[in-house]
């Protein structure tokens, strides 16, 4: 057993014998940005607007138990060929994963994980785009299980070894 915590967490547990284990021990925003390079005149601009949505995911283990998922989004959207705004917001989260096999593991971090801060990221990609003087944006849901059987079937073709769970405790995935 350990005593860790992670930033007044609850501590996590680390007793394999008392059965697997998933927990969120903290959510939080790691950076944010919100960017209208055109304003004021990019408001009186006609002309439909086009989006280009960009969603990463890094994992960074922290200790046995512990790792780091953060979520970053990133919404551009241009009228004609000038950028209306951009806004970046990276969500973070800490998670225990504890007595769990490495392929679990690697499943929950690319698929539960994500799926439990895109929520938090929603809010506030669409609180900047509306602060910002834009009409209200809702980004749609995002299948994070159909994106992770896809990473699956890229890191198949890396070889062994390369799966989330696997990640030294300073390294991103």
């Amino acid at each position: 057993m350990s005593d860790e915590t992670t930033n007044g967490a609850a501590p996590v547990q680390q007793d394999a014998a008392a059965g697997p284990a998933f927990s969120v021990e903290k959510i939080y925003v790691k950076d944010v940005s919100f960017e209208a390079p055109g304003a004021p005149g990019i408001f009186s601009e006609q002309g439909q607007p086009d989006l280009q949505l960009n969603l990463n995911q890094r994992v960074q283990r922290l200790n046995e138990a512990l790792f780091e998922v953060v979520l970053t989004v990133t919404l551009t959207c241009k009228v004609g060929d000038k950028t209306a705004y951009v806004a970046e917001v990276e969500q973070a989260g800490v998670f225990g994963l504890v007595g769990l096999q490495p392929q679990a593991i690697d499943v929950l971090l690319g698929t539960q994980c994500p799926n439990i801060l895109f929520p938090y990221v929603r809010q506030i990609v669409g609180d900047l785009i509306q602060a910002g003087g834009f009409p209200p944006f809702l980004l749609q849901p995002i299948n994070f299980d159909a994106l992770y059987a896809e990473t699956l079937r890229q890191r198949q073709s890396q070889g062994p070894g390369a799966d989330l769970a696997s990640a030294e405790p300073a390294g991103n995935a």
